[in-house]
Protein backbone atom coordinates (compact mmCIF):
# COMPACT_ATOMS: atom_id res chain seq x y z
CA UNK A 1 0.00 0.00 0.00
CA UNK A 2 1.60 3.33 -1.06
CA UNK A 3 2.36 5.80 1.72
CA UNK A 4 1.34 9.39 0.98
CA UNK A 5 1.65 12.21 3.50
CA UNK A 6 1.59 15.89 2.53
CA UNK A 7 -0.32 17.99 5.11
CA UNK A 8 -2.08 21.00 3.63
CA UNK A 9 0.16 23.66 5.20
CA UNK A 10 3.21 22.32 3.34
CA UNK A 11 2.22 23.77 -0.03
CA UNK A 12 2.30 27.29 1.46
CA UNK A 13 5.51 26.44 3.33
CA UNK A 14 7.21 25.41 0.07
CA UNK A 15 6.29 28.72 -1.56
CA UNK A 16 7.49 30.72 1.44
CA UNK A 17 10.79 28.79 1.56
CA UNK A 18 11.44 29.64 -2.08
CA UNK A 19 10.84 33.32 -1.37
CA UNK A 20 13.10 33.36 1.68
CA UNK A 21 15.98 31.46 0.05
CA UNK A 22 17.16 34.58 -1.78
CA UNK A 23 17.41 36.52 1.49
CA UNK A 24 19.62 34.14 3.50
CA UNK A 25 23.28 33.15 3.42
CA UNK A 26 23.45 29.49 4.47
CA UNK A 27 20.99 26.61 4.35
CA UNK A 28 21.21 24.42 7.46
CA UNK A 29 19.62 21.16 6.35
CA UNK A 30 18.80 18.75 9.17
CA UNK A 31 18.75 15.07 8.22
CA UNK A 32 18.16 11.91 10.21
CA UNK A 33 21.60 10.28 10.51
CA UNK A 34 20.03 6.82 10.29
CA UNK A 35 18.67 7.50 6.79
CA UNK A 36 20.28 10.66 5.37
CA UNK A 37 19.39 9.93 1.76
CA UNK A 38 15.74 9.09 2.38
CA UNK A 39 15.31 12.02 4.81
CA UNK A 40 16.60 14.61 2.34
CA UNK A 41 14.15 16.66 0.28
CA UNK A 42 15.14 17.39 -3.32
CA UNK A 43 13.21 20.65 -3.17
CA UNK A 44 15.70 22.04 -0.64
CA UNK A 45 18.63 21.06 -2.85
CA UNK A 46 17.03 22.55 -5.92
CA UNK A 47 16.25 25.87 -4.23
CA UNK A 48 19.70 26.31 -2.74
CA UNK A 49 21.41 25.48 -6.04
CA UNK A 50 19.24 27.97 -7.92
CA UNK A 51 20.21 30.70 -5.45
CA UNK A 52 23.81 29.38 -5.15
CA UNK A 53 23.59 29.09 -1.38
CA UNK A 54 26.05 26.91 0.56
CA UNK A 55 24.66 24.15 2.76
CA UNK A 56 25.56 22.84 6.20
CA UNK A 57 24.16 19.32 6.38
CA UNK A 58 23.51 18.16 9.92
CA UNK A 59 23.21 14.43 10.42
CA UNK A 60 21.11 14.63 13.55
CA UNK A 61 20.45 11.76 15.96
CA UNK A 62 23.98 10.55 15.27
CA UNK A 63 23.98 8.93 18.71
CA UNK A 64 21.31 6.52 17.39
CA UNK A 65 23.05 5.77 14.07
CA UNK A 66 25.78 3.31 13.13
CA UNK A 67 28.99 5.39 13.42
CA UNK A 68 30.68 3.60 10.49
CA UNK A 69 27.76 4.37 8.17
CA UNK A 70 27.65 7.97 9.41
CA UNK A 71 31.34 8.44 8.59
CA UNK A 72 30.63 7.23 5.06
CA UNK A 73 27.81 9.74 4.69
CA UNK A 74 29.97 12.62 5.91
CA UNK A 75 32.66 11.74 3.36
CA UNK A 76 30.02 11.39 0.65
CA UNK A 77 28.45 14.79 1.28
CA UNK A 78 31.69 16.69 1.60
CA UNK A 79 32.61 15.76 -1.97
CA UNK A 80 29.82 18.12 -3.06
CA UNK A 81 30.50 21.75 -3.91
CA UNK A 82 29.60 24.32 -1.21
CA UNK A 83 28.62 21.63 1.29
CA UNK A 84 29.86 20.94 4.82
CA UNK A 85 28.51 17.95 6.76
CA UNK A 86 28.59 17.23 10.48
CA UNK A 87 27.19 14.44 12.66
CA UNK A 88 25.74 15.44 16.01
CA UNK A 89 22.79 15.23 18.38
CA UNK A 90 20.73 18.41 18.50
CA UNK A 91 19.62 17.43 22.02
CA UNK A 92 23.18 17.97 23.25
CA UNK A 93 23.85 21.69 23.81
CA UNK A 94 27.57 21.24 23.14
CA UNK A 95 26.85 19.65 19.78
CA UNK A 96 24.30 22.26 18.74
CA UNK A 97 26.68 25.08 19.72
CA UNK A 98 28.99 24.05 16.84
CA UNK A 99 26.44 24.97 14.20
CA UNK A 100 26.87 28.79 13.97
CA UNK A 101 30.65 28.49 13.62
CA UNK A 102 30.38 25.80 10.94
CA UNK A 103 27.76 27.78 9.03
CA UNK A 104 29.79 30.99 9.24
CA UNK A 105 32.82 29.22 7.78
CA UNK A 106 30.84 28.70 4.57
CA UNK A 107 30.30 32.47 4.14
CA UNK A 108 33.49 34.17 5.40
CA UNK A 109 32.40 37.48 3.85
CA UNK A 110 29.63 37.65 6.49
CA UNK A 111 29.92 36.87 10.25
CA UNK A 112 30.07 40.42 11.63
CA UNK A 113 27.65 42.74 13.44
CA UNK A 114 27.16 44.66 10.18
CA UNK A 115 26.73 41.49 8.15
CA UNK A 116 25.33 38.73 10.37
CA UNK A 117 25.17 35.20 9.03
CA UNK A 118 21.55 34.46 8.10
CA UNK A 119 20.88 30.73 8.49
CA UNK A 120 17.70 29.02 7.31
CA UNK A 121 17.05 25.71 9.09
CA UNK A 122 15.30 23.27 6.78
CA UNK A 123 14.43 19.59 6.56
CA UNK A 124 11.65 17.05 6.72
CA UNK A 125 9.30 16.91 9.73
CA UNK A 126 10.54 15.43 13.00
CA UNK A 127 14.23 15.35 12.09
CA UNK A 128 15.13 17.80 14.89
CA UNK A 129 14.96 21.31 13.42
CA UNK A 130 13.06 22.84 16.33
CA UNK A 131 15.22 20.99 18.84
CA UNK A 132 18.27 22.59 17.21
CA UNK A 133 16.68 26.06 17.29
CA UNK A 134 15.85 25.72 20.99
CA UNK A 135 19.34 24.46 21.83
CA UNK A 136 20.95 27.40 20.06
CA UNK A 137 18.63 29.96 21.65
CA UNK A 138 18.90 28.24 25.06
CA UNK A 139 15.15 28.52 25.51
CA UNK A 140 12.01 26.83 24.24
CA UNK A 141 11.14 29.13 21.36
CA UNK A 142 10.15 26.53 18.76
CA UNK A 143 7.51 23.87 19.39
CA UNK A 144 8.79 20.32 19.69
CA UNK A 145 6.99 17.04 20.12
CA UNK A 146 6.85 13.37 19.30
CA UNK A 147 4.60 13.86 16.25
CA UNK A 148 5.84 15.22 12.90
CA UNK A 149 4.74 18.54 11.36
CA UNK A 150 4.31 20.58 14.55
CA UNK A 151 5.97 23.70 13.09
CA UNK A 152 3.57 25.35 10.61
CA UNK A 153 5.05 28.83 9.96
CA UNK A 154 8.45 30.40 9.46
CA UNK A 155 9.97 32.13 12.47
CA UNK A 156 13.02 34.42 12.63
CA UNK A 157 15.31 34.62 15.68
CA UNK A 158 18.32 36.77 16.52
CA UNK A 159 20.86 34.32 17.93
CA UNK A 160 23.41 37.04 18.65
CA UNK A 161 24.75 40.12 16.88
CA UNK A 162 26.57 37.93 14.32
CA UNK A 163 24.00 35.21 13.62
CA UNK A 164 20.31 35.06 12.65
CA UNK A 165 18.13 31.94 12.49
CA UNK A 166 15.05 31.22 10.42
CA UNK A 167 13.05 28.15 11.49
CA UNK A 168 10.94 26.62 8.71
CA UNK A 169 8.13 24.04 8.74
CA UNK A 170 9.09 20.49 7.85
CA UNK A 171 8.85 19.95 4.12
CA UNK A 172 7.90 16.66 2.48
CA UNK A 173 7.81 15.97 -1.27
CA UNK A 174 4.22 16.00 -2.58
CA UNK A 175 4.68 12.31 -3.39
CA UNK A 176 7.21 9.78 -2.11
CA UNK A 177 7.81 7.84 -5.27
CA UNK A 178 9.89 5.04 -3.82
CA UNK A 179 8.23 2.59 -1.43
CA UNK A 180 11.46 1.74 0.40
CA UNK A 181 12.07 5.43 1.17
CA UNK A 182 8.51 5.80 2.43
CA UNK A 183 8.86 2.76 4.67
CA UNK A 184 12.16 4.01 6.13
CA UNK A 185 10.63 7.44 6.80
CA UNK A 186 7.60 5.87 8.47
CA UNK A 187 9.77 3.56 10.59
CA UNK A 188 11.78 6.59 11.73
CA UNK A 189 8.61 8.55 12.65
CA UNK A 190 9.14 11.22 10.00
CA UNK A 191 5.77 10.45 8.40
CA UNK A 192 2.60 10.87 10.44
CA UNK A 193 1.31 7.59 11.85
CA UNK A 194 -2.13 7.95 10.26
CA UNK A 195 -0.55 7.57 6.81
CA UNK A 196 0.72 4.00 7.13
CA UNK A 197 -0.06 0.53 8.43
CA UNK A 198 2.14 -0.29 11.40
CA UNK A 199 2.51 -3.98 10.54
CA UNK A 200 3.77 -3.24 7.02
CA UNK A 201 6.32 -0.67 8.19
CA UNK A 202 7.60 -2.89 11.00
CA UNK A 203 7.94 -5.87 8.66
CA UNK A 204 10.00 -3.80 6.22
CA UNK A 205 12.18 -2.55 9.10
CA UNK A 206 12.64 -6.12 10.29
CA UNK A 207 13.91 -7.15 6.85
CA UNK A 208 16.55 -4.41 6.89
CA UNK A 209 17.63 -5.28 10.44
CA UNK A 210 17.93 -8.97 9.59
CA UNK A 211 20.23 -8.10 6.70
CA UNK A 212 22.35 -5.45 8.43
CA UNK A 213 22.19 -6.03 12.19
CA UNK A 214 21.38 -9.65 13.11
CA UNK A 215 23.67 -9.40 16.13
CA UNK A 216 21.65 -6.56 17.62
CA UNK A 217 18.45 -8.54 17.15
CA UNK A 218 20.02 -11.57 18.79
CA UNK A 219 21.09 -9.51 21.81
CA UNK A 220 17.91 -7.46 22.24
CA UNK A 221 15.36 -10.25 21.81
CA UNK A 222 17.32 -13.33 22.86
CA UNK A 223 16.53 -15.22 19.67
CA UNK A 224 18.40 -16.67 16.69
CA UNK A 225 17.58 -14.57 13.61
CA UNK A 226 19.38 -16.76 11.04
CA UNK A 227 16.96 -17.95 8.37
CA UNK A 228 14.14 -15.67 9.47
CA UNK A 229 12.20 -13.24 7.34
CA UNK A 230 10.56 -10.08 8.68
CA UNK A 231 7.24 -11.73 9.46
CA UNK A 232 8.82 -14.59 11.38
CA UNK A 233 11.09 -12.21 13.32
CA UNK A 234 8.16 -10.12 14.58
CA UNK A 235 6.14 -13.24 15.36
CA UNK A 236 9.11 -14.53 17.39
CA UNK A 237 9.34 -11.23 19.29
CA UNK A 238 5.64 -11.56 20.12
CA UNK A 239 6.18 -15.08 21.43
CA UNK A 240 9.26 -14.10 23.46
CA UNK A 241 7.46 -11.20 25.12
CA UNK A 242 4.13 -12.94 25.60
CA UNK A 243 2.28 -10.69 23.19
CA UNK A 244 -0.60 -13.04 22.39
CA UNK A 245 -3.95 -12.45 20.72
CA UNK A 246 -7.07 -14.56 20.92
CA UNK A 247 -6.42 -18.25 20.52
CA UNK A 248 -2.82 -17.87 21.66
CA UNK A 249 -1.66 -16.53 18.30
CA UNK A 250 1.17 -13.95 18.21
CA UNK A 251 -0.16 -10.39 18.56
CA UNK A 252 1.61 -9.14 15.45
CA UNK A 253 0.64 -5.47 15.73
CA UNK A 254 1.77 -5.20 19.36
CA UNK A 255 5.12 -6.81 18.55
CA UNK A 256 5.42 -4.53 15.51
CA UNK A 257 4.99 -1.46 17.67
CA UNK A 258 7.56 -2.80 20.13
CA UNK A 259 10.14 -3.27 17.35
CA UNK A 260 9.51 0.22 15.98
CA UNK A 261 9.83 1.77 19.43
CA UNK A 262 13.05 -0.13 20.15
CA UNK A 263 14.52 1.16 16.89
CA UNK A 264 13.32 4.74 17.33
CA UNK A 265 14.50 5.03 20.93
CA UNK A 266 17.88 3.41 20.38
CA UNK A 267 17.14 0.48 22.70
CA UNK A 268 17.92 -1.86 19.83
CA UNK A 269 21.36 -0.31 19.37
CA UNK A 270 22.98 2.07 16.89
CA UNK A 271 21.36 1.39 13.53
CA UNK A 272 21.57 2.97 10.07
CA UNK A 273 19.03 1.93 7.46
CA UNK A 274 21.13 2.99 4.48
CA UNK A 275 24.67 3.87 3.38
CA UNK A 276 25.79 5.92 0.38
CA UNK A 277 26.52 2.68 -1.49
CA UNK A 278 23.17 1.07 -0.67
CA UNK A 279 21.36 4.24 -1.74
CA UNK A 280 23.33 4.43 -4.98
CA UNK A 281 22.47 0.80 -5.78
CA UNK A 282 18.80 1.37 -4.97
CA UNK A 283 18.64 4.40 -7.26
CA UNK A 284 20.42 2.53 -10.05
CA UNK A 285 17.93 -0.34 -9.76
CA UNK A 286 15.11 2.15 -10.19
CA UNK A 287 16.88 3.81 -13.12
CA UNK A 288 17.26 7.05 -11.17
CA UNK A 289 19.91 9.26 -9.64
CA UNK A 290 19.84 11.99 -7.02
CA UNK A 291 18.43 14.69 -9.31
CA UNK A 292 16.96 17.48 -7.16
CA UNK A 293 14.68 18.49 -10.05
CA UNK A 294 13.02 15.11 -10.36
CA UNK A 295 10.29 15.56 -7.78
CA UNK A 296 9.39 19.00 -9.12
CA UNK A 297 8.60 17.95 -12.68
Amino acid sequence: MPIEWFPGHMAAARKKAAETMGKIDVVVEVLDARLPGASSNRLIERLRREKQRPCLRILNKADLADPAATAEWISHYEREKLVKAVALSCKKPGDAAKVPRLAAALVPHRDSPLKPVRMMVMGMPNVGKSTLINALLKRKAAKTGDEPAITRLQSRYQLDERHELIDTPGLMPPAIRDESDALMLAASHIIGQDAYIVDEVATALAEVLLERYPGLLRTRYDLEPDGMDGYRLISSIAAKRGYLAKGGKPHYEKASRALLQDYRSGLLGRVSLETPDSRRRALEERGEHDDPKRDLK
